[in-house]
């Protein structure tokens, strides 16, 4: 005997199944989160890149400043506030002797407002006066 087939019911041909649209927004939300953080990457990346630009402009003041006789050359350490480009920095000024008594070494580092970071480290030897 022969058993009777069912009609089975009928498939439409086109369309996506729950799974598959569920598959498919998991993907997409992986790969916008993999975006996402790339991109925050870049930007505290642009920040630091900032920061450290505007230090070394600031120490490279500062040298000239001393280098043309704005500010008097004593031998000794000190700090002082120091803002470009509205960032606002800690700057350390070393000024030591050298073994030529004509010229002083000094040493200007740009760090954090809070002292964390340093963005600036500059060496120049200056006429001694």
């Amino acid at each position: 005997m022969r058993k009777a087939m069912r009609p089975s019911p009928p498939r439409s041909a086109g369309g996506f199944t729950l799974l598959e649209v569920l598959v498919a927004l998991t993907i997409l939300a992986v790969a916008l989160t993999a975006a996402l953080r790339s991109a925050m990457a870049l930007t505290n990346n642009i920040r630091d890149i900032r920061a450290k630009q505007y230090a070394l402009m600031t120490a490279e003041n500062r040298l000239l400043e001393l280098q043309l006789g704005a500010g008097a050359i004593q031998i000794g350490v000190s700090g002082f506030p120091c803002e470009q480009g509205g960032a606002v920095f800690s700057c350390e000024q070393i000024i030591r002797p050298t073994p030529n008594p004509f010229f002083d070494r000094v040493e200007v580092a740009v760090r954090s407002s809070d002292g964390a970071r340093e963005f600036a480290d500059l060496m120049a030897l200056l006429p001694a006066r």
